[in-house]
């Protein structure tokens, strides 16, 4: 029984993370329909950054907002330089920049920050916590409070803001949306913005559990993108469930059968959604007025 505890806990933390990463998806998927493969670059930019900050002297809250605040930079002109001028271009293109996008700043993160394996200070040390026989790191407390905070944030904005109803409407008819006086350039902005700091904010939760490297992204973005499918692409919602539904898939095929599979559930959730409920759990069938 501690064991089952044990893969549910780690599970738990691991499904955050991936949980934050397709919020990531599915903000940018809400305004523009545009799948970014480049989120799991957001994540590791936001470890990096604020392991170079800490390496420079910078106390960890600070370092951590430069980072959060960087990426959202690097995001921005990804939309600014990349996304938009190709407005208009088939979605599978659009797609394409993302992954070159990812290429790209994986390579100047290797140039920069260097090739080596980092990890951050834990935020409340490194003292587990012991919870019906399973043994919790308090920075999984950190991670999975920042998942839900995080996810709490978005439903609010989306259902409750004018700006939130404003992406909807951008990513439902894009024209229509100006017609009726929406700046979508200014909308797309900010959920390249958005998305990034949040990509940003769970690097630095997660890289005291979990080492960062130049190269950590791309397994980041495959998983957050599985989950963003099992749970509804576009759905908040769904981000939160799919995370975390697949996290604890991975923990207990690693604890149950081999760690060897772990990261083959990934692939095998692409596949199931696909064949099975292409909207996955909380995806909405769309509709089209004529």
């Amino acid at each position: 029984m501690s064991d089952l505890l044990q893969f549910l806990a780690s599970g738990v933390t691991v499904g955050a993370v991936y949980a934050l990463v397709a919020l990531g998806f599915t903000i940018i998927y809400n305004a523009s329909d545009v799948v970014n493969f480049a989120q799991g670059e957001f994540v590791m930019l936001g470890g990096m950054i604020s392991v170079a900050g800490v390496a420079a002297g910078l106390p960890l809250p600070l370092a951590a907002l430069i980072a959060i605040a960087v990426t959202s930079a690097i995001g921005v002109a990804l939309n600014t330089f990349a996304i938009e001028p190709a407005r208009g271009a088939p979605v599978v293109s659009l797609i394409i920049i993302t992954i070159g996008a990812s290429i790209f700043i994986r390579g100047v993160t290797q140039i920069v920050l260097g090739k080596g394996t980092h990890r951050l200070p834990s935020f409340s040390g490194d003292e587990p916590l012991h919870v019906f026989g399973a043994t919790v790191l308090p920075q999984s407390l950190w991670v999975t409070a920042g998942a839900v905070a995080i996810f709490v944030a978005l439903w609010l904005f989306f259902t409750r803001t004018l700006t939130g109803r404003a992406v909807l409407a951008t990513s439902n008819n894009r024209l229509a949306a100006q017609l009726v006086g929406i700046n979508t350039r200014f909308v797309m902005t900010l959920s390249f913005a958005l998305s990034a700091a949040i990509g940003a904010l769970a690097g630095v939760l997660i890289t005291p559990i979990l080492p960062t490297s130049f190269e950590v992204g791309i397994s980041l973005a495959l998983k957050g993108f599985a989950a963003a499918m099992l749970g509804g692409m576009g759905s908040p919602k769904g981000a939160l469930t799919g995370g975390l539904l697949l996290g604890l898939m991975e923990a207990l095929t690693a604890g149950y059968i081999s760690s060897h599979y772990k990261d083959a559930v990934a692939f095998f959730v692409i596949l199931a959604v696909l064949f099975a409920f292409p909207r996955g759990l909380y995806g909405s069938n769309p509709t089209e007025r004529v």
